[in-house]
């Protein structure tokens, strides 16, 4: 499992001591070629972190020979001293990896970082630790690399997929338990291939892929200043696929790992997976779906296990769809409690004591849809963000 799953990758995940809790806390991920192509995207919201900002740069050469991540701090909102210290984190990695035999200048490796925002990074634990966490790089690191990128998750998230008769393999590893809106959730996500593939289509791949499973994922509706969904290439296998076989592995390996971030959001009890059918277009599926996965009072109801689908109707009608409320239609785990903009089948029908609950909203106004993910909100989430930084 996991960014070592397919040749050509090493991987470590230490504890640097950049978290005061000593647990592991720095990653790198190696791509010992003999490809080196890379692709990513990043956050969209207007405030980016450094390493968010240095990793575009990098990634716009079309080659990437490591990843080094941290978390215990973001590194976001810290000026030209961060950006200087994101700099140094890559001068330091290439400086050690050339040494161990591998020609690599500091713009071929990607930083990213995850934590608390407006606060420097203990660059005298940092910059050591990347030494140390070379020298464990292992074809069976993957998994400790997952685990030292987790700030508030209970669990690390790893996802594999192989193509027909295991030609190539796409592998992948995510961090992320909040701030999970569209425009990529609050995530580091690093996902791996043999296959032979250039960068362009490296790009194209992870780019139609984020657009159904990450940017799909919403849990409280906030944005991320670090957000970095990085996909590189070894081409070990000797394989050049052809792009659709590949295209839908990267996407089964996204979706899965989208599905674990919204599994263990921050707090929650329940995971909602929101579809809108009916639609005229995709955009109006979208945006009716995450209106709905951002109406909180629906997230509690759903919470305290309340059919309350008057909370649906509600966040349908602040969007610009093309609706018409007479004809719209409400289902909660498939019992249709709203149908022709009012009252439908007994809501004491509907069993919400499982996990997972499924909303449908039909717009009855065309052929699109599209599936949103969500989570309810608890107590417990707010009480975990109310001391996030104390």
């Amino acid at each position: 499992m996991s960014v070592t799953a397919p040749k050509g990758f090493a991987a470590a995940g230490i504890a640097a001591g950049i978290k005061q809790s000593s647990a592991p806390d720095l990653a790198l991920v190696h791509n010992q070629g003999p490809r080196r192509a890379a692709a990513g995207v990043f956050t969209s919201n207007r405030v980016k972190a450094a390493p968010v900002l240095w990793s575009e740069q990098a990634v716009r050469g079309g080659e990437i020979a490591a990843v080094v991540l941290n978390s215990g701090g973001a590194n976001a909102c810290t000026g030209p001293r961060g950006f200087q210290d994101t700099h140094a984190t890559a001068e330091r990695a290439a400086e050690i990896l050339s040494a161990r035999g591998d020609d690599v200048g500091a713009g071929q490796i990607a930083v990213a970082s995850t934590g608390l925002i407006g606060e420097f990074l203990p660059m005298d634990k940092l910059l050591p630790g990347i030494a140390t966490a070379a020298a464990a790089l292992s074809e069976h690191g993957g998994e400790k690399a997952a685990i030292a990128i987790k700030t508030t998750d209970t669990v690390h998230k790893t996802a594999v997929a192989t193509g027909p008769g295991g030609a190539w393999t796409v592998g992948g590893m995510a961090k992320g338990a909040g701030m999970l809106a569209p425009g990529l959730a609050t995530m580091l996500v690093v996902l791996t291939t043999d296959a032979d593939v250039p960068a362009d289509v490296l790009d194209t791949a992870l780019r139609a892929a984020t657009r159904t499973t990450f940017d799909r994922v919403d849990s409280d509706g906030c944005m991320s200043t670090n957000d970095t969904v990085l996909l590189l290439a070894s081409g070990a296998s000797g394989t050049t696929p052809e792009y659709e076989p590949f295209a839908e592995s990267v996407r089964e390996v996204c979706a899965d790992l989208a599905r674990q971030l919204i599994g263990d959001a921050e707090g929650a009890s329940k995971d909602i997976r929101i579809e809108v059918v009916g639609a005229a277009d995709e955009d109006d599926a979208v945006e009716v779906g995450r209106s709905i996965a951002r109406n909180n009072l629906l997230k509690c109801a759903i919470h305290g296990e309340d059919p309350n689908w008057g909370r649906v109707l509600s966040a349908i009608g602040t969007t610009g769809a093309v609706f018409e409320p007479d004809r719209l239609g409400v289902a909660i785990n498939g019992v249709w409690v709203c149908r022709y903009g009012s009252i439908g089948e007994d809501r004491d029908q509907v069993d919400m004591r499982f996990r997972e609950v499924r909303v449908t909203a039909d717009l009855a106004a065309g052929d699109a849809s599209a599936v949103i993910w969500a989570n309810d909100l608890t107590a417990d989430y707010v009480h975990e963000n109310s001391a996030y930084s104390s």
